[in-house]
């Protein structure tokens, strides 16, 4: 769903089923945009993402899962990726977008507890501002900032108990994709303990790419992987790797790999 108005031009993705990625040309920045359902699957994507470019230039990039298995996941993503959405768009040019990004998620964590089924969604946000980026997370939906030979100049935290343990150092990358606990989550939308990380701005260079994907991503690819296909190249070559290769570890044909079937959402922008 596109939509455009006097302060931002926005793009929206909810309950999507793409064949392949959308390409967004923005002023001084390329967007790639995949939101696929999860093979086999009958019920709704629970993913949702969106891209929103101010009319100050700055670029916010969101990506929210809908908890699976629980009610009405698909609507608690939809839910947070419009509430961050609407408050950046109503911010008059030159504002801090920090505050209305916060305050979005604040309401959508009321609005989906307000449901009342017990519906929750991760989130990760991607504010854009000039030649710095900074991350916004609630869960285990990740970001990840690429420099263009490849250095990792930052990525987010999972919000799980696994991703607590790689950060720490108690278990390496390659333990933690089969670990059987891999799938749990400490931290949501639509919770009452839900807490916001707000990671720290980071300068982007020409070249650099920025990717925010669901764990659908995350989960069926090894970090080194997402590294090698998503630093060069075109932007759709660049997404169609990533999301061939996730699509062959869905479907089990490499049994010696990581393989979740799930929804799958990635947003891919470079400079």
């Amino acid at each position: 769903m596109a939509v455009a108005s006097s302060t931002s031009s926005q793009r929206l993705y909810h309950e999507s089923d793409m064949a392949s990625p959308e390409l967004l040309s923005l002023t001084d920045a390329k967007v790639a945009v995949l939101c696929r359902r999860c093979p086999g699957k009958e019920e709704p994507n629970d993913d949702s993402a969106a891209v929103v470019q101010t009319v100050s230039g700055a670029i916010v990039l969101v990506v929210a899962d809908g908890v699976g298995g629980s009610p009405l996941g698909y609507k608690a993503s939809a839910i947070a990726t419009e509430c961050v959405i609407e408050n950046v768009a109503k911010s008059a040019a030159g504002d801090d977008l920090r505050p209305a990004i916060l305050d979005g998620i604040e309401r959508a964590n009321v609005e989906i507890l307000d449901l009342g089924v017990g519906a929750a969604t991760t989130l990760s946000v991607v504010e854009i501002n000039g030649d710095s980026a900074r991350a916004y997370q609630v869960g285990d939906s990740m970001a990840m900032f690429l420099g263009g030979r490849g250095a990792v100049k930052w990525r987010s935290t999972p919000h799980s108990p696994v991703g607590y343990a790689v950060e720490s150092g108690m278990m390496d990358e390659t333990e933690a994709m089969y670990h059987e606990e891999r799938h749990y989550v400490s931290n949501l939308v639509g919770t009452r303990s839900m807490h916001i990380e707000i990671g720290p701005p980071k300068s982007l260079a020409p070249r650099d790419t920025v990717i925010v994907g669901s764990d659908g991503l995350f989960d069926n690819l090894h970090l080194d992987e997402i590294v090698a296909m998503g630093r060069s190249g075109s932007l759709l070559d660049r997404m169609n790797q990533l999301s061939d290769k996730a699509a062959v570890r869905m479907n089990n044909v490499e049994a010696d790999q990581p393989g979740k079937p799930d929804d799958l959402t990635v947003i891919m922008l470079t400079r």
